[in-house]
């Protein structure tokens, strides 16, 4: 265990956390988020793949991540499931000067073709995600997803932009964007527009900030923020809310990154 780890009972780390889940998940939490680009967005299917290409983007600066999101939303006309579906190869040729750290413009017109792939042969990302996970977890799905996404013709160097939790990883971004489409609590941050799953299923996003947060909690001890880390931190934070688990990713990563905790 860690030196620096805060002991508490278990009912006043829930108490504990419960009240920064109440401070950290409200509307204002979306102006400094990059879930406020789909937020822009009514139609379902404008605001799966808006979240969906502003999830896969985001690491580094929050800033730069929102700036490229919104970037990319105009390279697309701000309509993204209408470009997806109906885009020409003059239209996707736009994309080509995109870029966000390794994420460049092969990568971003390989996802718009892999997307209209998801939607026009699997019948769109909310199915594909509903029809492979298991009962208990979202995370078998994940895997199958990234096969489906890049079983047409695509780049080699595209694949690392989508995590494998069966091949180790904690998969954060994907994680996080759904926790976007899955959760709705009323607040208004998450969208809760997925029902063919249960946020029960869903995996807290691990990264540096949570991880942290959650070791000095004691709510995680291995070191490493990979697959079973998260299976840990999954099992932790279902003990104090099975129904809603992924509800304390707002404590985890308010407490790190506004914090300091």
């Amino acid at each position: 265990m860690d030196t620096n780890t805060v002991i508490l009972s278990t009912s006043e780390l829930k108490e504990f956390l419960d009240t920064k889940v109440i401070e950290y998940n409200q509307p204002k939490f979306i102006d400094s988020d990059p879930i406020q680009i789909p937020h822009r967005y009514n139609l379902k299917e404008d605001i799966e793949i808006a979240g969906f290409i502003s999830a896969t983007i985001a690491w580094g600066n929050r800033k730069s991540i929102i700036k490229n999101a919104s970037r990319f939303m105009d390279f697309m006309g701000n309509a993204p499931y209408d470009f997806v579906m109906n885009h020409s190869e003059n239209d996707l040729e736009q994309l080509s000067p995109f870029v966000h750290r390794t994420f460049n413009g092969a990568d971003a017109m390989q996802f718009i073709k892999s997307l209209k792939h998801i939607y026009t042969n699997h019948g769109g990302l909310e199915n594909v995600f509903s029809k492979y996970a298991s009962p208990d977890s979202v995370q078998p799905a994940i895997s199958v997803f990234k096969s489906l996404f890049f079983e047409i013709d695509h780049l080699k160097r595209t694949e690392k932009h989508i995590s494998d939790p069966l091949k180790k990883s904690a998969a954060k971004r994907i994680n996080m964007y759904l926790r976007w489409m899955v959760r709705n609590d009323n607040t208004g941050v998450d969208f809760g527009i997925w029902n063919s799953l249960s946020p029960a299923q869903l995996s807290c996003p691990l990264d540096v900030h949570s991880g942290n947060v959650a070791r000095k909690l004691g709510l995680l001890n291995r070191k490493q923020n990979d697959a079973k880390a998260l299976n840990e931190l999954d099992n932790a934070l279902r003990a104090l809310d099975p129904k809603d688990p992924v509800k304390y990713d707002f404590a985890l990563f308010g407490l790190g990154v506004f914090e300091g905790f």
